[in-house]
């Protein structure tokens, strides 16, 4: 099976940018990324790769994110 082209530079950015701010508003809570998992039922490794920007999320896992962080979405994906 072939492999598909990875994204263009500037998404990989804003995904990590995204990552950034998940950490961020993350540790403001005062959560641990174990705490956020328990909370919505992402696995750890898979939490961690999107904290790291190495792994794109559906949009219902930003959601349960922030809903768990307690941050509005947008304040999370803003550009």
């Amino acid at each position: 099976m072939p492999r598909s082209t990875p994204p263009p530079d500037w998404v990989l950015t804003r995904r990590r940018v995204v990552g950034e701010r998940i950490r961020a508003a993350r540790l403001h809570a005062s959560l641990t990324q174990q705490g956020v998992c328990e909370r919505t039922g992402i696995d750890r490794a898979t939490y961690n790769r999107i904290e790291q920007g190495h792994a794109s999320p559906l949009l219902d896992t930003l959601f349960l994110i922030a809903d768990a962080i307690g941050v509005p979405l947008a304040d999370l994906v803003r550009q």
